[in-house]
């Protein structure tokens, strides 16, 4: 009997483990301990009606830099999209993978509904 209430708290334990552990991984930030190459030369597409050009950036897979070829995104109204970035922190490299803001694309405190100039950063 004994034997069976170990078995089953060890069980429940791996389960409840199981399941917090990839959602730990999945938020959390990726840092190299050094900077991604230069990014390459992609000709830019025309322009297609409905899409938003992503344009390739150097992904991080397996503890390297991988180049990820740039590709279309689906348009999302009301949002823009946000490329990838690597940002320097100290002696560390930051991943910061593309994503979908909503509201001020030009960062000036004016939602883009109510900005005459919605794409101008450098408006007061």
């Amino acid at each position: 009997m004994k034997f069976k209430k170990s078995l089953v708290a060890v069980l429940c334990a791996a389960s409840f483990g199981g399941v917090t552990v990839p959602l730990a991984a999945s938020a959390a930030d990726i840092y190299f301990s050094y900077a991604p190459p230069a990014n390459r030369y992609e000709a830019v597409p025309a322009p297609r009606r409905g899409y938003v050009w992503a344009p390739g950036y150097w992904n991080a897979r397996n503890n390297r830099h991988v180049w990820q070829a740039g590709h279309w995104e689906r348009e999302r109204h009301g949002y823009h999209y946000v490329e990838p970035t690597w940002t320097q922190h100290d002696n560390r490299w930051q991943f910061q993978r593309g994503r979908w803001n909503k509201g001020d694309r030009d960062g000036d405190g004016v939602p883009n509904n109510r900005d005459r100039a919605p794409d101008n950063p450098n408006r007061s």
